[in-house]
């Protein structure tokens, strides 16, 4: 029974987990979607780098379901 109890909430903190990353994603979208229109290629690459890390974590959490 207390493994069940540690799976179950293993599985809520990695849903926690992700729907922060999805979170960081919207931001990061408008931060992009901010710098393209300004012409800020420094921030353009900052967002497009933080996404990409973002995305690997997603992925990350995927590989174990």
């Amino acid at each position: 029974m207390k493994q069940m109890i540690k799976i179950i909430r293993k599985m809520d903190i990695e849903k926690q987990y992700e729907e922060i990353l999805r979170l960081e994603i919207d931001y990061e979208l408008a931060s992009l979607y901010a710098a393209m229109k300004e012409d800020n290629m420094t921030e353009m690459e900052k967002s497009k780098k933080r996404l990409k890390e973002i995305h690997e974590e997603l992925e990350g959490l995927h590989a174990y379901a």
